[in-house]
């Protein structure tokens, strides 16, 4: 098996680490080794430390986050043997290193041995004066604390006159810049430029600008303060690809700041150089991580997110008044939709929000837009987000074949308003089983609510006293009492010639460890029953067989449910009722990423 294994690997291919692209365009290694590094902080992306061999020698190697998929999904493991389709080559503290952007798996051995007797690679004597990357080391690479390399002389060009980058021959990932990286070269795509923001304080004034940089193996956010605004803000367009060249300093990302998933960020220096790129098409456009609106829900408040959908509503521009600054901002509220059945309201501001004059039904994709809990659930795109009208990407295409075919006639739901929750004091839902519902006795507590999800069937709905005459009154919902001339709200005072029907369901839910009785209003049995109350009491009052079959169509229908239990008492006993606060559709791929996890823990290699 060995002997077949070997004849897949390029021998001698690490033997000369900055000429692999030249001499072996995609050279095959051995992984012979495979650790996780040591968690760097919450929400800091899972990094992974290969050593790869070519049978003849083995160089240290760290896996990008973006390729960590083929050590979830247990394509990668130790005894691999492995295409290296992308990758970048440097040097650290003597030793050579490679950041790999990305690999194919093409054989496992069942037995997992090491092929030949391969030996570490130094870097040559000659070599030691070449710019270094200590980005792995930086992360705890070799187990000890990193130092950072003496700076070198380096003789920097004019910021007046030309600067010319001739030679790029060390060309750095994104992925690979830290604080203790120095002359370093990256080639990125500004997918992203901010207006220019100016601030006054008792110590001074100032202003900045910001751009995203995008590369193959990642994204990170730049900033330009006074003189550097003037000299570079002009210099990038958005969509354009330029070489960027320390001096610039990496620091730690400023989070509430930014919607980019890196630690790090750059802030432009004085001789900062920057260059626009010939080559414009070898850089990536843009990279989008889309949530579905009918996911919102599940996602935390003030998180940051990717988001496409139809454009249903635009609204007329119109202006806050902050209340820390007195300063007024222009803001037009748009309405989107997708293929889960779901709407959500989001906010665009400034500039964008005066000159927006995108058709409604056009595909629209939004990048960097915050979460919040407002109304249920609401996005407002941040300053260093951006928007893309119908862009080009298979995405948008299958939502727009899916709008065009069924989704323009479509009911569209809107998240709960989860501040309902009351004494649940705004604390997540977890995912529970209703076994656990029942043995954590959920709800049994005297005046707390228990707040808790479930994933569960509907396999019988109540079908009497189903929904409640509704007042038409915006906001209202108070049940109105039928009279002579109509329908009488008594808390607004105003008679109706008719109600709106609001649904008032008790469900029947199961999984695969019990059953649980739940209470669901409106939006939750428009989500069910795939029609409006005033819809279903139609057909039980004109047509009672297809009230029936629509009751036949809603059981077996899975969901999410997010509820809460809490004790009340009735008919003077007390008991423990749970509520349902709001529902979305199963999410299946983020379910079959779960059970891939979930078989994972049982695999025994």
């Amino acid at each position: 098996m060995a002997e077949a294994a070997r004849a897949h690997i390029t021998q001698g291919a690490l033997n000369d680490a900055d000429t692999l692209e030249r001499n072996f365009p995609v050279p095959v290694c051995q992984c012979v080794q495979i650790k996780p590094l040591n968690s760097q902080g919450e929400g800091v992306p899972e990094r992974f430390r290969l050593v790869l061999s070519d049978t003849q020698n083995f160089v240290q190697s760290m896996l990008a986050t973006q390729a960590n998929h083929v050590v979830h999904e247990g394509q990668l493991k130790k005894g691999s043997i492995v295409r290296l389709k992308s990758y970048q080559a440097n040097r650290v503290k003597g030793k050579r290193i490679l950041i790999i952007l990305d690999l194919e798996v093409i054989e496992s051995l069942g037995e997992p041995e090491k092929i030949g007797e391969p030996v570490a690679l130094e870097v040559k004597d000659e070599d030691e004066s070449k710019p270094v990357n200590t980005t792995i080391a930086g992360n705890g690479f070799y187990g000890n604390k990193p130092t950072a390399p003496a700076v070198q002389e380096r003789v920097l060009p004019s910021r007046a006159g030309p600067t010319s980058f001739a030679s790029h021959a060390n060309i750095y990932p994104i992925e690979g810049l830290s604080p203790y990286a120095h002359k370093w070269t990256i080639k990125a795509r500004v997918t992203s430029k901010s207006e220019i923001k100016t601030w006054s304080k008792p110590s001074g004034e100032g202003k900045l600008f910001s751009v995203n940089l995008l590369d193959e193996s990642g994204e990170i956010k730049a900033t330009g303060f006074n003189d550097q605004c003037d000299l570079l803000y002009d210099k990038f367009q958005e969509g354009s690809v330029y070489y960027i060249s320390s001096p610039c300093k990496v620091q730690m990302a400023k989070k509430q700041f930014s919607n980019i998933p890196n630690d790090y960020e750059l802030t432009f220096e004085n001789n900062t150089i920057v260059e626009k790129a010939e080559d414009q098409e070898s850089v990536p456009q843009i990279k989008y991580n889309f949530t579905n609106i009918a996911n919102l829900e599940n996602v935390d408040k003030d998180s940051t997110v990717d988001v496409l959908g139809v454009l249903k509503e635009v609204h007329e521009v119109t202006q806050i008044t902050s209340k820390t600054t007195s300063r007024g901002y222009d803001k037009r509220d748009l309405t989107i939709v997708d293929d889960t059945g779901f709407s959500v309201k989001l906010t665009i501001w400034g500039k964008l929000a005066q000159s927006f004059e995108a058709p409604t039904e056009s595909i629209v994709a939004f990048k960097g837009a915050k979460v919040s809990d407002f109304n249920g659930r609401s996005l407002s795109l941040l300053s260093s987000g951006s928007m893309n009208i119908d862009p080009d990407i298979e995405e948008a295409h299958k939502l727009k074949g899916w709008y065009d075919s069924q989704g323009r006639g479509e009911h569209y739901h809107q998240h709960t308003n989860m501040s309902s929750a009351g004494a649940a004091g705004g604390r997540l839902s977890p995912l529970k089983s209703i076994a656990q519902v029942r043995d954590e006795n959920l709800g049994m507590t005297e005046g707390v609510d228990d707040p808790f999800s479930v994933k569960a069937t509907v396999v019988y709905i109540k079908q009497d006293n189903i929904s409640y005459p509704a007042c038409l009154t915006e906001k209202c919902n108070k049940k109105v009492l039928e009279e002579d001339n109509g329908w009488r709200c008594e808390k607004c005072g105003v008679t109706h010639p008719k109600p709106q029907h609001r649904y008032i369901m008790t469900l029947s839910v199961t999984d695969h460890t019990g059953q649980l009785y739940l209470s669901c209003f409106d939006d939750v049995g428009n989500l069910i029953m795939g029609m409006s109350a005033d819809q279903l009491v139609d057909l039980k009052d004109n047509d009672p067989p297809a009230a029936l079959k629509a009751f036949d169509d809603a059981n077996c229908k899975t969901l999410v449910f997010r509820c809460r239990a809490k004790m009340d008492t009735f008919q003077d006993q007390q008991r423990v009722r749970y509520q349902v606060l709001g529902a979305s559709p199963i999410d299946f791929k983020t379910e079959a990423r779960k059970l891939t996890e979930l078989i994972k823990m049982y695999n025994i290699d």
